[in-house]
């Protein structure tokens, strides 16, 4: 039984270590004591759900009611650590140091849920009817603002470019401007606010190149850089989940020349319209709206449609995803075809790649003359459109078959190593000994030529 216990605890200890999904938030406001940070804080502790939302309590308290919202794609206390002092004249979080310093009340979160800021904005619409504003990085020094009622504005920093340090710390200084003139501005008012910075998920650092030189041999050794999950795009149908997509990179070419990736639009920033989907027990649609992508594409328009069945053979219920189909600016509507995808009602659907290639696990087949004007990529792709249970994919059923190329080798290999063995044995046993022997002290043994 102490066996069992200390296994249990060196599990949940190994769960909490490698546990990193998490990202760190910073509050700040021109209203004085609102936190107490000894209070709060505790070092190594994530903060739930449950728990950010009792910290934020004290901001719906105030009389005057002024939030501002800075959500980023990728965030986590080493961006802190390892770009806090100036970088090749690059000065990242310069402007959020000082409004951490300078405002009456702060507070800085080291480790919150994911989970907790996913859904920060739906929390904070339902806790007081807010006054949504989004706000892009061209009307920051044109904001106007009501004061007779409470306000959320909500700015969606730039993506982080994490291809080497310098383009990070650019991306992390021109995000840190915006913040600076957008507190500048409501100050020059003289407006009382909130501030909340936080991130959707949290990012990894990638670490350098190691070079070692030893023995005269100069081995160089590259780690792979560590690429962020998106979380999936839920659409919901009242209080429940409905839809679930996902999708490590989503793209199209069209008239192999035009190429709009929408995997940032779609997961990352959420500038993606999706209240056109439908959802019921027989059919569901996932329709995604996108505005002012490239030039040649103003308005697109994605349709995944999906139905549920149930079959006599199998005597279940199974989804199948249909087809697909592209609309823009107003053109005639491409279509394609399915193949493949399809899975228990209960479970959702994955493959690794899914396009119009035919080397994909899944191939979307064109269905018009539209159609062949496309081309489009899905990496590491999930879909469920039904039963879906606590906002999470359900078990995957996989496009890759059971037998697949790998499998067929190890069983192809391995008779032939086995008919080996077996051919091997069969020679030893037949195998036989001199039925006469010679005697050294005897006649010596003479063997005719006829025997």
């Amino acid at each position: 039984m102490a066996l069992v216990r200390l296994f249990y605890s060196l599990a949940v200890l190994l769960k909490l270590a490698l546990s990193v999904d998490h990202v760190p938030m910073l509050l700040w406001s021109t209203h004085s004591s609102l936190w107490n940070s000894e209070a709060t804080l505790h070092e190594g502790h994530i903060i739930s759900k449950q728990e950010l939302h009792m910290l934020l309590q004290p901001v719906f308290t105030q009389d005057s009611k002024n939030l501002v919202l800075f959500l980023q794609d990728t965030l986590s206390i080493d961006d802190f650590t390892h770009y806090s002092e100036s970088y090749e004249n690059e000065k990242p979080f310069h402007n959020v140091q000082e409004l951490l310093e300078s405002s009456s009340s702060s507070l800085v979160l080291s480790a919150v849920d994911c989970q907790a800021t996913s859904y920060l904005l739906d929390y904070l619409q339902e806790t007081l009817d807010w006054k949504l504003t989004d706000i892009d990085e061209f009307e920051v020094s044109k904001l106007e603002v009501d004061t007779s009622k409470p306000n959320i504005f909500v700015i969606r920093l730039q993506p982080i470019s994490r291809l080497n340090d310098i383009s990070t710390a650019k991306a992390f200084t021109a995000n840190d401007k915006i913040i600076g003139r957008l507190t500048m501005s409501l100050q020059e008012q003289g407006i009382q606010f909130s501030v909340i910075y936080t991130a959707m998920r949290p990012s990894r650092i990638p670490r350098r190149p190691n070079v070692v030189l030893e023995s005269r041999r100069r081995l160089m050794a590259t780690e792979a850089q560590v690429t962020d999950a998106y979380y999936p795009l839920n659409v919901t149908n009242g209080n429940s989940t409905c839809i679930l997509f996902y999708a490590s990179n989503f793209s199209l070419t069209a008239n192999k020349s035009v190429h709009v990736d929408l995997t940032n639009l779609t997961f990352v920033s959420r500038k993606v319209d999706f209240s056109s989907s439908v959802c019921s027990d027989a059919n569901a649609t996932l329709s995604l709206n996108y505005t002012g992508l490239v030039d040649g594409i103003n308005n697109l328009k994605i349709r995944f449609l999906m139905t549920q069945k149930f079959y006599i053979g199998s005597a279940r219920k199974w989804f199948t995803l249909d087809s697909v189909e592209i609309a823009h600016d107003n053109q005639m509507v491409a279509k394609f075809n399915v193949s493949i995808i399809s899975a228990p009602a209960e479970y959702s659907f994955h493959c690794q790649l899914v396009g119009t290639s035919s080397l994909y696990g899944a191939k979307l087949i064109p269905a018009n003359t539209e159609a062949k004007n496309w081309d489009i990529y899905l990496s590491e792709f999930q879909i469920q459109g039904f039963n879906i249970h606590n906002n999470m994919f359900s078990y995957a059923s996989d496009c890759t078959s059971f037998f697949s190329p790998g499998i067929w080798m190890g069983l192809v290999t391995s008779i032939v190593l086995l008919w080996i063995l077996t051919y091997g044995i069969h020679m030893i046993m037949q195998l036989t000994t001199n039925n006469r022997f010679d005697d050294p002290k005897g006649q010596a043994l003479s063997v005719p030529q006829t025997e």
